[in-house]
């Protein structure tokens, strides 16, 4: 079904999404890093909540209730509102491109810190917190360096579609996420839970994505100036 969309959006004279548009190579570039990066921002809001709430008996659960658990996770809502301005300030001193790269690798030293840290919630809280933060950072360039590179009547549809491939990124962490923790079990009291081993992975995973992301962000060009025919006025390159 994809596929024949697409063949009827290039052919169409009012597409819903210009796939040509898209197919350039710094929007192509930003949506791949938006698809990793959205998975990255996922992998942890699903691991980490269910090692906080595994039972202490398996030596490495933190048991706490739900409750406890969103509460743990609680500021790392607030560190990405915190550092919404801070990603405005990165994006008017050194671009929107560097901006999503720093937001990355934000990102992905996140997961590391989690993979150091993860014997007692607070140390979980830290490692959410340096997730988010990297979240907050990249997430208000991506929709930049699509309107810095789409023609203005074009804009909508380009930020929409790079807000689906974020989508797409968090909605394939939570298959991944699932696929790991559900291969590597033990039994415990009669039920089958995950391995310490497989939360490790998840952690892995997601600093992996979130790092390939920031070496996507490398591959974006630097802002191209649109033709008269392509915008009115022109752009300015950055």
């Amino acid at each position: 079904m994809l596929l024949v969309w697409g063949w009827y959006q290039l052919r169409h004279h009012d597409p819903l999404i210009d796939l040509r548009t898209s197919a350039r190579r710094p929007v192509l570039m930003t949506n791949v890093a938006a698809l990793l990066i959205g998975f990255g921002m996922m992998a942890q809001m699903i691991v980490v909540p269910q090692l906080l709430e595994m039972p202490e008996a398996t030596g490495f659960g933190l048991g706490q209730t739900v409750l406890e658990a969103d509460l743990w996770m609680a500021p790392g809502g607030l560190m990405m509102m915190v550092f919404a301005p801070v990603s405005s300030r990165l994006i008017n001193g050194v671009g929107a491109k560097i901006t999503l790269l720093i937001g990355a690798l934000v990102l992905g030293v996140g997961y590391l810190v989690a993979l150091m840290l993860m014997s007692a919630p607070w140390e979980l809280m830290v490692a959410t917190l340096v997730a988010s933060a990297g979240v907050g950072i990249g997430y208000a360039a991506m929709p930049t360096l699509i309107l810095d590179n789409v023609p203005g009547e074009e804009s909508g549809a380009a930020v929409g579609l790079n807000s689906l491939m974020r989508a797409v990124g968090t909605t394939i962490a939570g298959a991944v996420m699932a696929a790991i923790l559900t291969s590597r079990t033990v039994t415990l009291g009669g039920h089958i839970i995950p391995e310490e081993s497989a939360f490790r992975i998840c952690f892995l995973v997601g600093a992996a994505a979130a790092l390939v992301g920031g070496l996507v962000c490398l591959l974006i060009p630097r802002q191209q100036v649109l033709t008269a025919a392509e915008e009115d006025p022109v752009r300015v390159t950055a």
